[in-house]
């Protein structure tokens, strides 16, 4: 199957692939949605509801659903938003590498420790590759609320040509970044911390433990990212600062949930046994402290993130953070 430049598909019928999948379709274009669940495809396709991911929305009649991945084949540009741990086994499948392939998914492979755009290129080497991220909450971008995110594109200034007609819309706003390494990063880290943000309001240990962990948060993303060749400015944008402070400040984020959820007390291995929409800084946080460790980057709230994952008593590991030595507020350490 031949392919058409200006057609579009998203991957993944989750809430934020449904969401892209309406924002893509509010003008009136053509959008091909790929899910497993064949239950779903047949009642976006004869109800445009997504009442599993996004019940909130009434699809656009525009938007077709498939299960079918070898009609993805079809598409010019694609839009990857499978969960992080799933992009590469989901990509392998495609019959067809699109000539752009935009990464939406926000996370380190576990075993590997690879950013997405490693396992894209892998996966699809003949595609320009791509990464969408910033503060984005799924309902209200399929609501065409007001959004500003970065679109960091491998191929330069003439990928984002191509891209800003295909993903521009007047309530959704790309800005442009080369910075492909930072952009992951942003999104990767701001997860993990969100689930940090979420224990102190279990806690209830309040607004100035809040600002202080998303403060020291973003330090230990600014390190982190540095030390991996991403640029400190593109952290301070939309795909890394913007969206940290998004989502460490309300429940509609999956992770700040999580961490609310062990803040309260819940058992760690109950909640990840019973969430059906993926909390994507779970996974990342073991390998994320992993790598800290073998780079020697400072990053003790993701590594209390990380025991806390692992069963420990949230009570103690705020303890043992706050007992921490006294450090500069700037430099290597934290």
């Amino acid at each position: 199957m031949s392919s058409n430049a200006n057609s579009v598909g998203v991957l993944g019928g989750g809430a934020w692939g449904t969401a892209l999948a309406q924002m893509l379709a509010s003008d009136g274009r053509d959008v091909l949605l790929w899910a497993r669940e064949t239950e779903l495809v047949e009642e976006i396709n004869a109800r445009h509801t997504n009442s599993l991911f996004l019940p909130s929305a009434t699809l656009a009649p525009t938007i077709r659903a498939t299960s079918d991945i070898a009609d993805m084949a079809a598409c010019g540009t694609i839009l990857a938003v499978t969960p992080a741990q799933h992009l590469g086994a989901v990509l392998g499948t495609l019959t067809r590498h699109p000539a752009d392939l935009v990464l939406c998914s926000k996370g380190i492979e576990a075993g590997s420790g690879r950013l997405m755009n490693d396992v894209a290129k892998d996966a699809c080497p003949a595609s320009d590759i791509a990464i969408l991220s910033g503060p984005t909450f799924a309902h209200e971008v399929a609501g065409g609320l007001p959004t500003a995110v970065t679109l960091a594109c491998a191929g330069g200034e003439d990928q984002w040509a191509r891209l800003k007609p295909v993903i521009a819309r007047p309530q959704f706003r790309p800005y442009y970044s080369d910075d492909v390494v930072g952009a992951e990063i942003g999104g990767a880290v701001k997860n993990v911390l969100a689930i940090a943000c979420g224990v102190v309001d279990g806690l209830q240990l309040g607004q100035n433990a809040r600002a202080a962990l998303i403060a020291r948060g973003y330090a230990e993303m600014l390190r982190f990212g540095e030390a991996l060749g991403a640029q400190g400015e593109t952290l301070a944008g939309l795909c890394g600062l913007g969206d940290l402070v998004l989502t460490c400040s309300s429940t509609s984020s999956r992770n700040f949930s999580l961490g609310k959820a062990l803040g309260e007390g819940q058992s760690a291995a109950d909640l990840m046994a019973d969430r059906r929409t993926v909390a994507e800084g779970a996974h990342t946080a073991p390998v994320l402290h992993e790598l800290a460790e073998k780079r020697g980057i400072a990053m003790p709230i993701v590594g209390a993130v990380n025991r806390l994952l692992s069963g420990d008593d949230a009570q103690q590991v705020v303890a043992a953070l706050l007992s921490r030595p006294l450090r500069a507020e700037h430099g290597t350490g934290s």
